[in-house]
């Protein structure tokens, strides 16, 4: 498996004292032992995490897990921090951080209440919907626009389960195709091979904007669900989820997510220059203002102020 490896270095005017190893558990441990941090990083998933022109791991994820990286060498009182970039998809994160091969995952995951039962997640730090990239000729504007054809998904990803039940209960009949990553499922559309791609709703903006041919892709207006994404930890770790929690809530609280966010939705991109546009959404604001590591997209709704005045008449009879 190929991975990048680079080095984090504490500046010279920073005096830590190593953190005893018999007061470490878990992943800050293995850490301390190793003298390396392994990051799972995704090869095509803009503006989240993928390979440059240079063949450098970057994107909005990357950064906060950067953030992590720095605040676990502060905790460990470490001169110096290896991080290795390791790649992983939707089928193998969740395996290679339960056995030990990353130590967080840097992508765009959905946080939702199954997976807890496999890992722990960071705050959220993105709220986005899930819908289908198809072609204008298809026609395609909801979920019942697919009826009958073929749709493809991600493996292992929360749309391909979401779309076997909606295809079930629903009697849909369309046939549920697999693909490895976000460029395939693209392809799969732009190829004719499937009539829509399920994905997150930035990245389907990033993929057609990035096309060959954008004006022959459209995105379906209809949104599928909610989506909050966080980076995944393992399970049971506590005294690791605090350090990274910890950290993520001080680039939240410090206003330095703006200065993210914006680098990767509001200005030119590499490799190709593209602008996204894509504006905070009122969610994610209120993530920022109040972190949460929720798995429920019903925690993530925003209730209108005339819903909300609604709501106290109703509960104050």
């Amino acid at each position: 498996m190929k991975f990048i490896c680079a080095t984090i270095l504490l500046a010279s005017s920073v005096t830590a004292i190593n953190v005893q190893a018999q007061e470490l558990t878990g992943t800050l441990k293995k850490i301390n032992e190793t003298g390396s941090i392994a990051l799972g990083v995704r090869d095509f998933t803009v503006p989240f995490s993928y390979l440059d022109d240079h063949q450098s791991y970057q994107g909005y994820t990357v950064d906060l897990c950067m953030k992590v990286v720095n605040a676990v060498q502060r905790k460990l009182g470490l001169s110096r921090l290896d991080v290795k970039m390791i790649p992983v998809t939707p089928s193998t994160r969740i395996p290679l951080l339960a056995n030990g091969t990353i130590d967080l995952e840097c992508g765009n995951t959905t946080n939702n209440v199954e997976r807890h039962s496999q890992v722990d997640f960071t705050p959220t730090v993105f709220v986005t919907s899930g819908r289908f990239i198809t072609k204008p000729t298809s026609n395609v504007r909801n979920l019942v626009d697919l009826k009958g054809k073929t749709v493809a998904a991600t493996s292992g990803s929360s749309y391909l389960k979401q779309l076997t039940v909606l295809n079930g209960s629903q009697n849909l009949g369309m046939n549920l195709v697999t693909v490895r990553d976000t460029a395939e499922g693209v392809l799969m559309v732009e190829s004719g091979r499937a009539a829509a791609y399920a994905q997150d709703d930035i990245v389907l903006t990033s993929l057609r904007a990035s096309s060959k041919s954008p004006e022959d892709l459209v995105i379906t207006k209809e949104p599928l669900s909610v989506e909050p994404l966080g980076m995944m930890q393992r399970r049971n770790d506590p005294d690791f989820k605090r350090v990274v929690d910890g950290s993520i809530a001080q680039v939240f609280k410090s206003g330095e997510i703006t200065r993210i966010y914006k680098k990767w939705f509001l200005s030119p991109i590499p490799p190709k220059g593209i602008n996204l546009n894509w504006p905070m959404s009122p969610e994610l604001q209120a993530v920022i203002t109040n972190p949460t590591d929720s798995g429920n997209p019903a925690d993530y709704a925003i209730v209108p102020d005339s819903q909300k005045a609604a709501q106290k008449k109703v509960a104050a009879r």
